[in-house]
C-alpha cells in the first residue's frame, strides 16, 4: 500500500490531468495506474466527448489500456489514482480488471452537489459500495482532504461554464 504522502502527490498529478481533459474538450476527470512502489505506469484523461466514447471515462479507458499491457496478477498490486471517485461503471471495471487498490481525490457526493442542476446523469452509488458487493478484497480510499477542494474547484469552474 502506498503511503498517504505518496498517494496525495499522485492525486495532485491526476487533478492536473483533469485540467488537461478540459483543455482537450472533455469533462474534468483523469486517472493514473501506478505500481506497488507508486511509479506511474499509465495516465488517462476522460475522453468521452473528444472520442465520442460512451466508455471514455478516465478509469475505464485506462483499464482498457492496462488490460492489454499487464497480467491480472500484476494488476492486483497496482493502484488506480483518480481525480474523482470512480462511478459505478468504472468501479465495476476496476473489479473485473483485478486492480487491487483505488484512491480518489474528491467524493461522488461532492461531485453530485456541484453538478446537481447541470442536467448531468450520475448515480448515488459510492465506489466502495460497488466493490464491496464482489468477492475481492480491493482497498478503496478517499476522499483525501488534502486535495478534495482542489479537485472540486476544477469541477465548479467547468460545470459553471457548461
Amino acid at each position: 500500500m502506498l503511503s498517504r504522502e505518496k498517494t496525495v502527490e499522485l492525486l495532485k498529478r491526476a487533478i492536473e490531468l483533469s485540467e488537461d481533459a478540459v483543455k482537450n474538450g472533455n469533462t474534468p476527470f483523469a486517472a493514473l495506474l501506478v505500481d506497488k512502489d507508486g511509479n506511474i505506469l499509465l495516465e488517462q484523461e476522460n475522453n468521452q466527448i473528444s472520442e465520442n466514447s460512451i466508455m471514455g471515462h478516465a478509469e475505464s479507458a485506462l483499464i482498457q489500456k492496462a488490460g492489454k499491457l499487464y497480467s491480472k496478477d500484476f494488476l492486483w498490486n497496482c493502484t488506480i489514482i483518480a481525480s474523482a471517485e470512480p462511478c459505478a461503471m468504472c468501479s465495476g471495471a476496476i473489479f473485473w480488471s483485478n486492480i487491487g487498490n483505488v484512491a480518489f481525490a474528491m467524493s461522488e457526493k461532492k461531485l453530485r452537489d456541484i453538478i446537481e442542476d447541470k442536467n448531468s446523469p450520475n448515480f448515488d452509488l459510492p465506489c466502495a459500495e460497488v466493490i464491496s458487493r464482489g468477492n475481492k478484497d480491493i482497498k478503496v480510499t478517499g476522499p483525501y482532504e488534502e486535495v478534495e477542494d482542489l479537485a472540486a474547484s476544477i469541477h465548479e469552474e467547468y460545470w459553471n461554464k457548461n
